[in-house]
This record gives structure tokens, C-alpha cells and sequence, in this order.
């Protein structure tokens, strides 16, 4: 009798373990990096067409490629809340910077300068957020 109830006190310590074990491991991960996110919120000129928005959003991608240290890019806005000059902003794109110098590099980036040459006469008005930890 005292052989089967340690024995169950054993067992049920080690389901214990194994559920907690489960739970702990389960918890959300995150991490906070230091790279910097540069998020644009905007709202395009009127007139502006579908064809004007991708060169607009094909201008990021070649930039990304062009430019050291930018890590990733969002192109497809799924929610975009908020307004500029009293319009609503409809349209966002995402770029991530490795760092705070690759984030500086990249204003005066040649790259940088043609893509706004596509951008800014298309763009009614945007806003700009530029987060880190």
C-alpha cells in the first residue's frame, strides 16, 4: 500500500512537471531588437492610379536591395488608421534598418534620393515613425 501510494505521488509530481514544463515553454517569446523600423503611413495625391502605387512600392524593393543594412520591408497595407492635413491616410509601408547607422546612411543614399523622385510627386502627404528599443 505505501509502495503504490509513493508510487502515485512520483507519477503525479512528474505529470506536474511535464504540464508545467508545457506551459512555461509555451509562453509567448519576443524578442526586443535594436534594429530601427521605419514605418510611412500616407495618402496618394488624387489621380494617383494602381500602376502609380506599384512604382511607388517596386521603388522600395529596389532600394532595399541597393542600400547596406536595411534588413526587411512590409509593402501591403492591412489597416492604416489615422488622417494628415485632414485626409485620411490610406496606405503604409515598412522598412527595418539593421542599425542606427544604416538608418542615417540611408537618407542621403543615392538610391534613396531616385526613389523619391517616384514618391514624393505622387504622395499627398505622409507621416513618418521611426521606433527602436
Amino acid at each position: 500500500m505505501k509502495n503504490s501510494f509513493s508510487r502515485r505521488i512520483v507519477l503525479g509530481t512528474a505529470v506536474l512537471a511535464i504540464v508545467g514544463s508545457g506551459v512555461l515553454l509555451g509562453a509567448n517569446q519576443y524578442g526586443k531588437p535594436k534594429s530601427i523600423i521605419h514605418v510611412v503611413t500616407l495618402y496618394y495625391r488624387d489621380g494617383v492610379t494602381a500602376a502609380d502605387k506599384k512604382k511607388v512600392l517596386d521603388g522600395v524593393e529596389k532600394m532595399a536591395s541597393a542600400i547596406p543594412g536595411i534588413k526587411n520591408v512590409w509593402l501591403r497595407s492591412v489597416k492604416v488608421q489615422g488622417d494628415a492635413g485632414g485626409q485620411q491616410l490610406t496606405d503604409a509601408f515598412v522598412m527595418e534598418f539593421a542599425d542606427e547607422a544604416a538608418f542615417k546612411a540611408y537618407d542621403n543614399h543615392p538610391a534613396h534620393r531616385e526613389w523619391e523622385k517616384i514618391y514624393v510627386p505622387l504622395r499627398g502627404e505622409s507621416r513618418t515613425h521611426d521606433i527602436t528599443n
